[in-house]
């Protein structure tokens, strides 16, 4: 396990491409069901999952006036996992089924511990999507493949978590998108920002212009799809300052001036002597461009790294 290459599995889009889609439309479903459940929080962070010690998870959600719900994706047991503050359990198996058979089955266990909820099925932020109900395409599901994805996010959310202490401004958590399927963590500058335009494709504008209501720097990472089919690591700012993409970054990082963010291939920090930290320059430097280019006050917003065990020194 001290091997940098074991830690950090690999990742190649090509291996996994149709679990891949598949797992993103399971996870829309089970992420619907929150959204549908949960109380608005500013910027859509009512919605997300988050990394689990075995894989990913919704956190509490409320079930009727006085319980909660937790859902689980267990890349370990290959199971989904549901509870309640009741005390009921259900879990459904992770195995090759539709996206369709996925969805009745999960609402019917649910309907069946009394928690009825009825999601929007289309989903959000695919090409050509199809209702979760009538979804008989999408099917696979490698195991191996669904572990080894889990398995990086374990890293990457250490990291991210890390890079997270070293900010006192208003930050998100760390947590998984599972409308673009990414892990992620925002800086705030504290200002707000001008109206954004709309027009991302998948998701609703109200949506859009809600989570981008304010001045951010963002950075994250996502496994590929059909368009960029690499496992990447990405950093953008938005409104994107003058001078921000023309700014130096960490060394195996460039912008892509299709995508409007930095990107550091997952593979490049896979094969690094240091993974850690090099993973953390590029999230460190990328963040100052988008603060330097931005005018934001660093010395109000920043502090060391955290310590475990240790108060942060004033």
């Amino acid at each position: 396990m001290d091997n940098p290459v074991a830690v950090w599995p690999d990742l190649r889009y090509a291996s996994w491409r149709e679990t891949a889609t598949t797992l993103q439309l399971w996870t829309q479903i089970v992420g619907k069901i929150r959204l549908t459940l949960t109380p608005w929080l500013n910027h859509g962070w009512q919605v997300p999952l988050y990394v689990t010690a075995r894989g990913l998870g919704t956190s509490p959600i409320p079930a009727g006036n006085d319980e909660i719900l937790e859902i689980e994706f267990d890349f370990i047991s290959h199971r989904l996992l549901i509870r309640t503050s009741r005390g009921d359990t259900r879990e459904l198996p992770l195995e090759p089924q539709t996206v369709a058979d996925f969805h009745r089955r999960l609402i019917d266990l649910l309907n069946g511990i009394g928690v009825a909820v009825v999601i929007h099925e289309m989903p959000n932020e695919v090409p050509n999507p199809i209702r979760f109900s009538q979804d008989l395409t999408h099917a696979a599901y490698d195991t191996a493949a669904a572990h080894r994805f889990w398995r990086a996010l374990v890293q990457i959310d250490r990291i991210f978590k890390l890079f997270r202490s070293s900010f006192l401004g208003k930050a998100s958590p760390v947590h998984f998108f599972w409308g673009s399927f990414d892990l992620a963590v925002t800086r705030f500058s504290g200002r707000p920002a001008p109206r954004h335009p709309g027009g991302v494709p998948g998701l609703p504008d109200p949506v859009t212009r809600e989570a981008y209501s304010h001045e951010v720097s963002s950075a994250g990472f996502w496994p590929g799809n059909e368009a960029f089919p690499q496992a990447s690591f990405y950093s953008y700012a938005y409104p994107e300052p003058a001078g921000f993409r023309g700014r130096s970054v960490t060394h195996g990082a460039h912008f892509d001036a299709k995508l409007g963010e930095f990107v550091l291939p997952y593979d490049t920090v896979r094969g690094a002597a240091e993974p850690d930290a090099l993973l953390l320059d590029f999230l460190s430097t990328t963040y100052a461009a988008a603060a330097d280019a931005g005018g934001w006050d660093r010395a109000a917003l920043e502090c060391p790294i955290g310590v475990p065990g240790q108060v942060r020194p004033l």
